[in-house]
This record gives C-alpha cells, structure tokens and sequence, in this order.
C-alpha cells in the first residue's frame, strides 16, 4: 500500500480545521499557511472533501469550510477514500488478474494487509487526532514555562 500526497494533505487539512473549528468557518488560504500546502490543491481536496459530506462550505464575507460530522463519526479511512485515495496493497486492485490473468501466489497476502489497514484507519477518528494534537501541545506548553539557565561565567566576548 503507498499512501499518496493526496490522502496525507487530507488527513492533514482536515485535522488542521478541526483544531481550529470555533463558532466560525475556516478558510482554505488559512489552512494553506499553517501547514504549507497549496491553495490550489487544498481547493481540489475540499471539493471532493464536501462531495463526501465530509466538509460543508460558506460562501460569502467570513466564509471558508467547517466539518458537516462529529469528530468522532470522521474516520481517517473516511478521509482518505473521500479523496479517491486506494487503500490496496495487491497490483492486481483486487481483481486477482496480478499473475498471468489470475491470482498471484502472494494476492491473499496483500488482499488480508488491505483490511488490517482500513480497519486501523478506520477506527481512528478526528476527534482521537485531535485530542492527541492537543495533548501534545500542553505537553510543549509546560515545557515552555520553564527559563533556561545560562551560565554566562563560560560566554567569550568577541
């Protein structure tokens, strides 16, 4: 299985607007800056992103996208299929023709990891992403509070 730009951008993005998520919409130029993806290709992951009803967007003066779901009825599968993303590691797409037409000695390998994959990133939900995110950051918080101590007695000046 090769996960693509397309389906981490989404997972990305999507995370990114659920951390910002407030009574207002999210702008994609917004999203674009803090996490350094394109506009343009934000503006083609959203599009198939609403499709999926897994966005809504406002249109208009304060306008941009919000999440239609619950965080924790978004699964990354969701995410990444929304975005035409495959979630299969056989060459054949499961049409078991990988060999000469027909299966391959290793088909069943792959067809079995295709679904350990899609039930792991099935039950991971938004809100568990960010819930993690923002573990994270009061983690980092606390480590900001403390002052580094600088022995100024070895500093040379120049």
């Amino acid at each position: 299985m090769r996960l693509t730009t397309k389906g981490r951008f989404a997972v990305t993005a999507l995370l990114d607007l659920a951390m910002q998520q407030s009574s207002r919409p999210i702008t994609l130029a917004d999203i674009s800056q803090r996490q350094k993806i394109s506009l343009s290709y934000l503006e083609q992951l959203f599009a198939k992103l609403r499709q999926s009803e897994l966005v809504e967007s406002v249109r208009g003066p304060g306008g941009g996208y919000c999440l239609a779901k619950d965080l924790s009825q978004v699964s990354v599968a969701d995410i990444i299929l929304a975005v035409d993303e495959p979630i299969d590691a056989t060459q054949c797409g499961g049409k078991e023709n990988c060999h000469n037409e027909g299966k391959c000695m290793t088909h069943d390998l792959w067809a079995k990891l295709n679904d350990l994959i899609l039930d792991y990133l099935g039950a991971v939900t938004l809100k568990e992403l960010v819930d993690n995110q923002q573990n994270d950051l009061e983690e980092d918080h606390i480590e900001e509070d403390h002052v580094p101590i600088f022995d100024m007695r070895r500093t040379t000046v120049a």
